[in-house]
C-alpha cells in the first residue's frame, strides 16, 4: 500500500476509534441520550454566532436535518434558540448549562483518550504530530480551548 493511502486509511481509523471512545466515556458520565453528531453540533454551537442554516453548513447536511437535529437537542435541554440581532426570522442557538456539562465531559473524555497516545509517542513526538495535524487541517481547532 503507498504512503497516502496508508495515511488516510490511519487517519479514519484513528478517528474513528477517537469518536467513538469520546462518545462512550460521554455516555458513561450520565449522558446516554446523544449520539457523535451531537458532539459536532456542540463543537459549532459553543463557538457562538450560529443559526440552524450555520449549523447545516458546518455538519454538511440539509437544513432539514439540521433543524431535525436542533429540535431533539432542544427537546432534551441541551440547547435553546433565542432572537436574532440583527435578523428577526432567524434564531440564534446557544448551549444550555446542560449542554455545557456535556462538552465538557466531552472534553474530559477526549483527554482520556488521547493519554495513551501521548504516553506511547512521549511528549515531544506527541507535540509534533499535533502541530502537524494543525498544519495539515488548518481550519482547526473547531472550538476554542478553554
Amino acid at each position: 500500500m503507498d504512503d497516502a493511502l496508508s495515511l488516510s486509511t490511519l487517519v479514519l481509523a484513528l478517528s474513528g476509534q477517537l469518536v467513538q471512545e469520546i462518545h462512550t466515556r460521554v455516555s458513561e458520565q450520565g449522558f446516554a441520550d446523544l449520539r457523535p453528531v451531537h458532539g459536532f453540533a456542540f463543537a459549532r454551537i459553543s463557538r457562538g454566532d450560529v443559526t440552524t442554516a450555520g449549523l447545516a453548513e458546518h455538519l454538511g447536511v440539509t437544513k432539514q436535518a439540521a433543524a431535525q437535529l436542533v429540535e431533539e437537542l432542544v427537546r432534551k435541554e441541551y440547547v435553546r434558540r433565542r432572537p436574532h440581532p440583527q435578523d428577526a426570522r432567524a434564531r440564534l442557538l446557544e448551549l444550555t448549562e446542560r449542554g455545557w456539562a456535556a462538552t465538557r465531559a466531552a472534553d474530559e473524555a477526549a483527554r482520556a483518550a488521547v493519554a495513551p497516545w501521548q504516553e506511547m509517542l512521549g511528549a515531544e513526538r506527541f507535540g509534533a504530530l499535533t502541530a502537524d495535524l494543525g498544519r495539515l487541517a488548518p481550519n482547526g481547532p473547531i472550538r476554542p480551548a478553554w
